[in-house]
């Protein structure tokens, strides 16, 4: 078969995941993948015939972390030769002679100069020396894959076309935002890849199907190579401490047909996938038109749902009964925990921090929102582990230049016991007030996969560090003079797979010293009420999370890819029926309107989110709670004033 031909009269189907089926197979991730292919041969040869079966057209060789520099840690640098000539061998003898085998060559496992110690030259030489290999062994395409950075590709591909005239996949990974590492955006990628010589370009892994659809359009508008498409299940999600994939293999199919439309040539899965899932998108890819498409629709984006970690509720007969105790120690805490001490509804929107270093554009929404009546703005710590300004300075900027109050989210991902002593110290003397203790993403499952996570403690032993703070003491037992005043807050996951766990973990962080708690966004009240009834006993002030809806594949995307997140089916319908964006993001704000009124007696306050920036949708949202109806109404007036203004 030849690669080339066949991407240009049909849609060719990759296979899915070969670690998440090795870690199904009780190989731990602390172990050489790639070593298998000598030590365990049968259990890949096995999974290479459980795709084979699903019906894929090709194979992926078990060799994407075999090259010098990835091996090295494992001790097994001399064996590079065996395992990625073993890695063919095993590949092509289940493939035989009606299907494809890729040879897997994956990034360094190590950052490049001047972030990391590998240069140019080396890396030139690793990439050369595995695919040589590779082509020795018969392989009928080169596959780079999951590469994030720009410059390590770029090296790869140029290695790879230097010594081979074979068919050469080069795919790339990106964030939620659709940008590779150090914000190299699709479209600037897409042109350079095809520069240099790759026979097809894609994406594969970091996202789910969701995220990498907007993606692939914008590949789709700057080059006429065929395209590729590999998404992940969904995101991962944490059951009892493993990191599982939930996307239903329908919800991959279903997309294969959206990838198709698009214009993509080469479909398969990345992490979590199984032979299931490529079953139901070698189905879907069979009943779908395998002719690229010229015409691209645009989709409306869908921006990622903020990085905050699980937000928490509590249970709760109404509003007034919720009363914490001692009003007058709250008050003194801030001007929030005093609104909450009387029993007073609260209203906050987290508003995540700029990527660059300029802000001013996102203090005209955040001054309308204050001016609505909304008491304080969440600002999260880097969510999905990507990069932005500073959650501290962030919340002091937003706080001198506004004036509204801050819950800074915190998390335990970049910074040791003493590194987080230190910036909460300065945080308290800056004027923070509120803080919200996270445990945080790793930062595999963000743009920095090589960045170094610390994790001392979780959120429960920040919570506790807080807590000795606020009572004077360090972490050591030493005095700090006068003690901090935080108000501390947690997240929890209502709709979280294991809930007795979620519950355990709640109970824990209320211990250790938790004064309130915020929830994930909720669609299903149904969820909150069960959730509430199970912490009843050890109950501290909730307030609850409300995501609008602003399209189809928003819904879709938080219902099949966010943890937590469930939009039940009747939801899902009304926004199906809503026919234009417009419509559909009315029908998003309805379904927030309705939740806050269906919830608002069961939690102390309402956290809201601003999809895409769109600051106005959420202050719609809030505009059905008592007393936001005239702050909104005198919004529009004044942005009607504003636009009928002559000057």
């Amino acid at each position: 078969m030849n690669f080339r031909e066949e991407i240009l009269n049909r849609v060719v189907v990759f296979d899915g995941a070969m670690g998440t089926m090795l870690y199904n197979r009780g190989v731990f991730i602390n172990q050489c993948f790639d070593e298998l292919n000598i030590t365990n041969p049968a259990l890949v040869e096995q999974i290479h015939i459980e795709y084979r079966d699903a019906g894929v057209d090709v194979l992926e060789t078990n060799t994407y972390g075999a090259n010098r520099f990835r091996l090295a840690p494992y001790g097994l640098r001399e064996k590079l030769r065996e395992l990625n000539l073993k890695g063919v061998e095993i590949a092509r003898k289940v493939a035989g002679d009606n299907m494809m085998v890729a040879g897997s060559v994956g990034p360094l496992g190590s950052p490049l100069e001047p972030l990391g110690k590998i240069s140019p030259a080396e890396a030139m030489e690793a990439f050369t020396e595995q695919i040589e290999i590779l082509i020795e062994g018969g392989v009928d395409l080169i596959l780079l894959e999951t590469f994030p950075s720009l410059p390590e590709i770029e090296l790869a591909l140029q290695a790879a076309r230097k010594i081979t005239d074979l068919p050469i996949l080069a795919q790339m990974s990106v964030d939620e935002d659709c940008n590779a590492l150090f914000g190299t955006s699709p479209e600037v990628f897409a042109r350079r890849l095809q520069e240099l010589g790759a026979d097809a370009i894609g994406l594969n892994c970091k996202v789910g199907p969701a995220s990498m659809l907007e993606a692939v359009e914008r590949i789709a508008a700057v080059t006429d190579l065929p395209i590729s498409a590999q998404p992940n299940a969904g995101r991962a999600r944490v059951v009892e401490g493993r990191h599982m994939f939930l996307c239903s293999p329908e919800y991959m199919a279903e997309y294969a047909k959206r990838f198709i439309q698009t214009g993509v040539r080469i479909i398969g899965g990345c992490c979590g996938t199984t032979p299931a899932h490529m079953r139901a998108v070698v189905s879907a890819v069979r009943a779908s038109s395998s002719g690229r498409i010229d015409n691209i629709s645009r989709r409306i984006s869908v921006n990622e749902p903020h990085g905050t970690e699980a937000l928490q509720q509590s249970e709760g007969k109404g509003l007034t009964e919720r009363k914490p105790a001692g009003p007058d120690v709250w008050a003194r805490k801030s001007a929030f925990a005093g609104k909450m001490a009387e029993g007073k509804f609260v209203v906050s929107v987290e508003i995540t921090p700029p990527k660059g270093w300029k802000y001013t554009s996102k203090l005209k929404g955040i001054e309308a929102l204050r001016d609505m009546g909304v008491d304080a703005v969440n600002i999260p710590d880097s969510p999905r582990a990507t990069a932005k300004m500073s959650c501290l300075a962030f919340a002091v900027i937003v706080q001198r230049e506004t004036g509204i109050e801050t819950i800074m989210h915190y998390t335990c991902r970049d910074r040791n016991l003493l590194g987080m002593q230190s910036d909460l110290l300065g945080a308290y003397a800056l004027g923070i007030k509120n803080v919200l203790a996270i445990t945080g993403d790793p930062p595999k499952l963000g743009p920095y996969p090589f960045a170094t996570a610390v994790f001392d403690v979780d959120s429960i032993g920040l919570v506790s560090t807080v807590d000795t703070l606020n009572s004077g003491l360090d972490l050591g037992g030493d005095s700090i003079g006068s003690p901090t005043g935080f108000l501390v807050g947690v997240g929890a996951n209502p709709g979280a797979i294991d809930l007795d766990k979620e519950v355990e973990r709640f109970e824990m962080k209320v211990r250790a010293g938790a004064e309130f708690a915020m929830t994930q966004p909720v669609f299903d009240p149904a969820t909150l009420r069960v959730f509430l009834k199970r912490i009843q006993d050890f109950r501290i002030p909730v307030i609850a999370g409300v995501w609008p809806l602003i399209s189809l594949r928003n819904a879709e995307f938080m219902n099949n890819e966010v943890p937590g997140a469930q939009v039940p089916d009747s939801l899902m319908e009304r926004m199906r029926r809503a026919a234009t964006a417009e419509e559909q993001r009315s029908v998003g704000i309805r379904i927030a309107q309705e939740s806050i009124n269906e919830i608002g007696d069961l939690v102390q306050g309402i956290q809201a989110s601003v999809p895409l920036g769109k600051y106005e949708s959420t202050m719609e949202v809030l505009s059905v709670i008592p007393g936001f109806e005239n702050g909104f109404r005198d919004y529009r007036e004044k942005k009607a004033s504003t636009a009928n203004d002559p000057k």
